[in-house]
């Protein structure tokens, strides 16, 4: 058995009252990967920030290649051989590669000028040592999520450490990167490194954990060998409960159900190429296809966020000028952008501001805005949701992902949109919130609402929808009724390229 690198035994963790982590353990192994999986809010993210020295525990122990260790800051844990990447990188994109490896610690030229030559051929000797291509001296910006995502790995390799930590390393990569990715994390197995694994693809969890540690409400469940588990028992350890569903064999809509919106020939540059389809009351559409494909771009394009070169968008048989997202929401339609961060969400605001941004003037009244009001309606529609939070007061960024979608969808419930465009939903989130989120775009269905729905998920799309468009390319290459929509079908429609 191999050597016992890592022991955090009974660990304690209090928020203002919160009992964010209660008496959790975790043990990594030399030469290990071993995933640490828990819905959102579970409290993964806050022991790892305990083992990094960016929080500090109220109780239990942390033994590091078998001595205590106290850490009060991350550069402590890093200097004892524990590195983090997390999930969205923390980079200086207008740097180069070698600059963002070696910052705050560069080469010098008699202690005066920075030599940059060095840094590169130091640089250019990490990446042949961990088996990736990248020129040193490419600015940062121009790389994909997953070559700066290698960039953060060989920094932590340089750092030599001992320990890597890699937060929901894949949400953002191509399956191309992801295979980079494994080939990398095998290598430095084998070099005797240990690496936590945060994610929620169990198909992932599988193909390259060795053992897998579960918690659930901030409590340590178990520890399991990944060659001796089912997916079904890691689920039930997670959330308490099966959660998968089959696929949908048949369409839920109703044969006379109106067409709500109708899009005709939307062309925008190379990235949507005449672009038809409807969209019934009740109906969820699936949208699938490749990365690349012209999904998303689609969507923005219907909801005003892009311009458009050419088309027609119809809402209950009438025409639309949609040219901004404000006209969009004033006809009815919400999006929920892929990147919510970026687009969706005021992450210092609190739950309450940010649960009323779209329907902020109804509650002013006399110039003066009413506080109570808007906390009422915003506790109201996160309490059908579920969110997890301790209070409408509560700062955003405080709050798991999952939990920060939900705030989304609780803003355009109290909007009370007819259709809503759901990009990537699931997207970052556990296992449970990702169950949730499917009751609720059925729950929107069967209301009358109308849902689209953009997955890269195969299996989502199958779980969920009436009907699928698939697209490659900018072009809609099919459609067709959630009976007949195999993944076969859907793959082949979703590479059907142009001549």
């Amino acid at each position: 058995m191999e050597k016992v690198i890592l022991e955090m035994k009974g660990i304690d963790k209090r928020f203002s009252g919160v009992h964010a982590l209660k008496s959790v353990n975790l043990e990594l192994r030399e030469g290990e990967v071993h995933a640490l999986m828990g819905e959102n809010g579970a409290g993964k993210s806050t022991l790892m920030k305990v083992l990094c020295g960016i929080y500090k525990r109220d109780g239990g122990e942390v033994v590091l290649f078998d001595k205590p260790v106290e850490f009060n800051t991350i550069k402590d844990s890093q200097e004892a051989g524990i590195s983090i990447i997390h999930q969205e990188l923390n980079m200086m994109n207008h740097l180069t590669v070698a600059q963002n490896i070696y910052i705050g610690r560069e080469p010098m030229i008699n202690g005066v000028y920075i030599d940059d030559k060095k840094m590169e051929r130091d640089a250019k000797a990490l990446f042949d040592r961990i088996g990736v291509d990248i020129d040193p001296g490419a600015v940062l910006g121009t790389l994909t999520v997953g070559k700066q995502q290698m960039v953060e790995i060989a920094k932590a390799v340089s750092h030599d450490s001992k320990i890597l930590i890699l937060d929901e390393p894949t949400a953002a990569l191509t399956q191309v990167e992801v295979e980079e990715l494994f080939a990398i994390m095998r290598d430095l197995k084998a070099k005797g490194i240990g690496m936590i694994y945060i994610s929620h693809r169990m198909d992932e969890i599988n193909r390259i954990s060795d053992r897998i540690t579960v918690m659930r409400d901030g409590e340590y469940v178990g520890t399991l060998i990944t060659a001796d588990t089912t997916k079904d028992e890691i689920v039930k350890m997670m959330v308490g409960r099966v959660i998968y569903g089959d696929k949908k064999e048949a369409s839920t809509v109703q044969s006379d159900a109106p067409v709500v919106l109708e899009v005709k020939n939307l062309s925008r540059g190379k990235e949507i190429k005449d672009v038809s389809f409807k969209l019934h009351r009740g109906e969820i559409l699936g949208f699938s296809g490749l990365m690349g494909a012209g999904r998303t771009e689609v969507a923005r394009a219907i909801y005003g966020a892009d311009k458009i070169d050419s088309g027609e968008i119809y809402i209950n048989g009438k025409k639309v000028n949609i040219k901004t997202p404000e006209v969009a929401v004033k006809c009815g339609i919400c999006y929920l952008s892929e990147d919510r961060k970026r687009y969706g969400l005021l992450l210092d605001k609190s739950v309450s501001e940010n649960s009323v941004l779209s329907n902020l003037d109804d509650y002013i009244h006399a110039g003066w805005i009413n506080d109570a009001e808007i906390d009422a309606a915003a506790e109201k529609e996160n309490a059908k949701l579920k969110t997890k939070t301790p209070s409408m007061k509560q700062i955003l960024r405080n709050l798991s992902g999952g939990n920060q979608q939900k705030v989304i969808i609780a803003r355009w419930l109290l909007k009370d949109c007819d259709i809503f465009i759901f990009d990537e939903p699931t997207r970052g989130i556990d296992i449970g919130a990702k169950s949730e989120m499917y009751t609720l775009m059925e729950e929107l269905a069967s209301q009358g609402k109308s849902v689209i729905m953009i997955s890269s998920e195969l299996s989502e799309v199958q779980r969920l929808s009436d009907r699928v468009v698939v697209m490659c390319e900018g072009r809609i290459t099919g459609e067709l009724d959630i009976a007949d929509a195999t993944q076969e079908k859907i793959m082949a429609l979703a590479t059907m390229r142009e001549e």
